[in-house]
C-alpha cells in the first residue's frame, strides 16, 4: 500500500535523527506518488528550535515545487505534529496529513487540541497511521536508550 511505503521512507528519516541523538521524528511530503520533501527532527544537531521534521520537508517541498502553496501534496509524519508544525501545514495548504503515533504532550490533532477543526482557511484531511506500532517502537527505543536499563530495586 502506498501509505505504508511513504511512512515506512518517514521511519528511516526518524531513525536518522536518532542514530544523530535527535528524537526519532521523520517526514515526507508526496505529491502525484513521488516524495517532493524530506526532514527529520534536528533540534539538537542544529540547536534550532523550529528544526523539525516537518518544518524541514515543507521547506524542501516549497523550493523543488517552485511555490509555498503545497496543493496537491500528502505530509506523512512519524509523531503528531506539535502546535508550531500544525500551523505550518495549514500554512503550506498541504492536502492530507498520515501521522503514525499520537502525541500526548503537545499534539495538535486531537491529542491536546485539533488545531485543524479551528476556523482556519484551510483544513487538511487527517489520519493516523500507517505503522503506528513501528512508530511507537522507534520512540520508545530512544527514550529507554535515553534512560538506559531500570536498575534492580
Amino acid at each position: 500500500m502506498e501509505h505504508e511505503k511513504f511512512m515506512r521512507e518517514a521511519l528511516s528519516l526518524a531513525r536518522e535523527a536518532a542514530r544523530d541523538g535527535d528524537v526519532p521524528v521523520g517526514c515526507v511530503i508526496v505529491r502525484d506518488g513521488e516524495i517532493v520533501g524530506r526532514g527529520r527532527n534536528r533540534r539538537e544537531a542544529a540547536g534550532d528550535a523550529t528544526a523539525h521534521a516537518e518544518v524541514e520537508a515543507i521547506r524542501e517541498a516549497c523550493a523543488r515545487l517552485g511555490s509555498w502553496r503545497l496543493h496537491g501534496c500528502t505530509l506523512y509524519v512519524t509523531l503528531e505534529p506539535c502546535p508550531m508544525c500544525a500551523g505550518a501545514i495549514l500554512n503550506a495548504r498541504i492536502d492530507e496529513l498520515h501521522y503514525g503515533v499520537k502525541e500526548e504532550k503537545s499534539g495538535c490533532c486531537g491529542s491536546v487540541l485539533n488545531l485543524f477543526e479551528e476556523r482556519f482557511n484551510h483544513r487538511p484531511r487527517i489520519y493516523r497511521g500507517p505503522l503506528e506500532g513501528e512508530c511507537a517502537q522507534v520512540l520508545q527505543a530512544f527514550f529507554l536508550g535515553l534512560r538506559g536499563p531500570e536498575e534492580p530495586g
